[in-house]
């Protein structure tokens, strides 16, 4: 099984928001590599045009510099497209509670222009980015749609709230939504630097360079990481669901749960290191324990991780060996 198992009509088109980010690159060369053409929606504020440059010679492939928090930017980009799926978002707890009103305005208003221009354009499905922060302070494991708490950061209400337009213009309008919930989500071309990093990509650069990494809190909060290629095909089959599916959100992770400290050793063994971690004050906002129920995503989009952790770690070093030099 997998993404590649997923086909489309030999002429979709499809835009995919944020596409010059981790996520959303991923997305263009897989899309790419299938045969289908793709348009890449982008600001660069966060994304990197080398994500993308490799496929810019492709006659199938369009890159379109573009702010999603402009509706007719949003509106010419989704011209006769079929499949949208938008990654366009800024990530990051820690950023969001530093900069809620920027935030409110790329997530939330930019997520309802992508939605608004996919209804007047007519496109089939519109699959977007949710986040597993919005369960906040559930304590529950593992984490079941229907059973989130409270938000605790701007990051997360955010994403909460593309959840409840999702569900609205499926409602309201008849546009076909999906909100993918993405659990820690690492792989080739996550970037490495600066103070936002994911964990995975900053440690594996750190301890190839000789330095100490810093671990937030004690270590032993916990997650569910998923890699890459899970998530495109999550984002491929959710295109292919059925109506009766639209509106709702989804948990897309690989159904594991493992300890942060645990994750450290691994990649310190991985990569020949012996190298104690420094410890920093926990993170503001940040969920302690997270691990996906993904009962509903099989049964409704018909997703089946083909990568566990072992197996998408070990791909991740390989890419980041290379990449790091």
């Amino acid at each position: 099984m997998g993404y590649r198992d997923v086909t489309f009509e030999e002429n979709s088109v499809f835009l995919v928001g944020g596409g010059a980010g981790f996520i959303g690159s991923n997305l263009c060369e897989a899309l790419i590599n299938l045969g289908y053409t793709v348009r890449c929606l982008d600001d660069l504020s966060t994304g990197k045009y080398e994500n993308i440059e490799p496929l810019v010679p492709h006659d199938r492939f369009t890159f379109i510099k573009g702010d999603i928090r402009d509706l007719e930017t949003c509106k010419r980009a989704m011209e006769d497209v079929d499949y949208v799926l938008n990654q366009a978002a800024w990530g990051s707890v820690p950023r969001s509670i530093e900069m809620p009103l920027l935030y409110e305005e790329i997530n939330i208003r930019g997520t309802l222009n992508m939605m608004e221009a996919a209804r007047i354009c007519g496109v089939k499905k519109f699959v977007y980015a949710s986040s597993s922060s919005v369960y906040g302070d559930s304590v529950e494991l593992p984490k079941k749609e229907g059973k989130e708490g409270h938000v605790i950061s701007p990051y997360a209400l955010t994403k909460k709230v593309d959840e409840e337009y999702g569900r609205l213009y499926k409602e309201l309008y008849g546009l076909d939504t999906y909100g993918l919930r993405y659990f820690n989500v690492f792989g080739r071309r996550q970037d490495p630097d600066g103070m936002y990093a994911a964990v995975i990509p900053k440690f594996i650069k750190q301890l190839l360079h000789g330095e100490v990494p810093t671990i937030n809190g004690d270590g032993r909060q916990s997650r569910d990481f998923t890699y890459i290629d899970n998530v495109i095909e999550a984002n491929f089959r959710a295109c292919k669901a059925s109506g009766e599916a639209a509106g709702q959100a989804f948990n897309i992770g690989a159904g594991g749960r493992l300890f942060l400290i645990d994750i450290y050793y691994h990649l310190c063994k991985a990569l020949g290191k012996d190298v104690e971690p420094n410890f920093g004050p926990e993170r503001k906002g940040d969920v302690r324990d997270s691990n996906a129920d993904i009962s509903k995503a099989r049964e409704l989009l018909g997703y089946d991780p083909e990568y566990d952790f072992e197996r998408g770690i070990g791909l991740a070093i390989d890419w980041y060996r290379e990449y790091l030099g």
